[in-house]
């Protein structure tokens, strides 16, 4: 069945002269944008870039804090106190909401980033406390969550206003969890096979995991990760194939 969906996108990850991703390509086809932050990637300069563009596009603008891990891209895991995660997300997302009003618009929706996404996707006391600390500072923040996890559980208790994602370009473990960038298959480049796969999830209402398991969910939001090699192509892709379907393709 035909449904609205939005098309997100992680970007604003260049930093300093070190260049990371197609944004303003990206920001022609994608419906919401999250941001970093500058603690992952990015940095004040690259921030104020993407959210001039953002507004300019009317794309959605997304706080997207990580852990403070530039040499590792915020992929690589680390073991905080729940005040040091609360003050974490509260800096970044302030840094976001400043960053966002000076060029004219307004932090809509929240999305964690990396490491800090994936342990939170386990651990629903970590996701509480990174939630309950942006929803402290902005109660009517869209909190994006990975579809099926202990994030949604958390969300649904919080009662505050959440979206449903699942990726495009990443394989799925069984309890709706991604399958470790390590591992081979774990991220999906080819838009031909990407596209179809994101179909057949929308229309089973369910995450596809590598085993064929289907796990039945909301679906709100469908993301790629624009430091890929093939994010453009598989962004165009993916928008035709949707508008192709039926689906509206439009921001949350």
């Amino acid at each position: 069945m035909a449904q609205r969906i939005d098309l997100n996108a992680d970007i604003g990850e260049s930093f300093g002269p070190w260049k990371m991703g197609n944004d303003a390509d990206l920001m022609e086809i994608i419906t919401s944008a999250n941001i970093a932050c500058g603690f992952h990637a990015g940095d004040p300069d690259t921030m104020a870039r993407t959210m001039r563009m953002a507004v300019d596009k009317g794309v959605g603008i997304g706080a997207h804090p990580g852990f403070a891990d530039l040499q590792g891209f915020g992929r690589r895991r680390m073991h905080l106190s729940p005040d040091e995660l609360a003050h974490l997300v509260t800096y970044q997302l302030g840094a976001a909401q400043a960053m966002a009003r000076a060029a004219g618009g307004k932090v809509r929706h929240f999305k964690l980033h990396g490491a800090l996404a994936n342990m939170a996707s386990e651990s629903a006391d970590m996701a509480r406390v990174c939630y309950e600390a942006a929803l402290k500072v902005q109660p009517d923040l869209v909190i994006m969550v990975l579809a099926g996890t202990a994030m949604e559980q958390v969300v649904r208790a919080l009662d505050c206003d959440w979206a449903g994602e699942i990726f495009a370009d990443r394989a799925y473990n069984d309890d709706a969890t991604l399958v470790d960038r390590s591992l081979p298959g774990a991220v999906i480049h080819d838009p031909d096979l990407a596209a179809p796969r994101i179909l057949a999830m929308l229309k089973a209402g369910a995450i596809i995991a590598e085993s064929g398991k289907h796990i039945p969910c909301r679906i709100d939001t469908i993301c790629l990760h624009g430091d890929g090699a093939t994010a453009l192509a598989l962004a165009r892709t993916l928008k035709a194939e949707l508008i192709g379907a039926g689906h509206a393709v439009q921001s949350l």
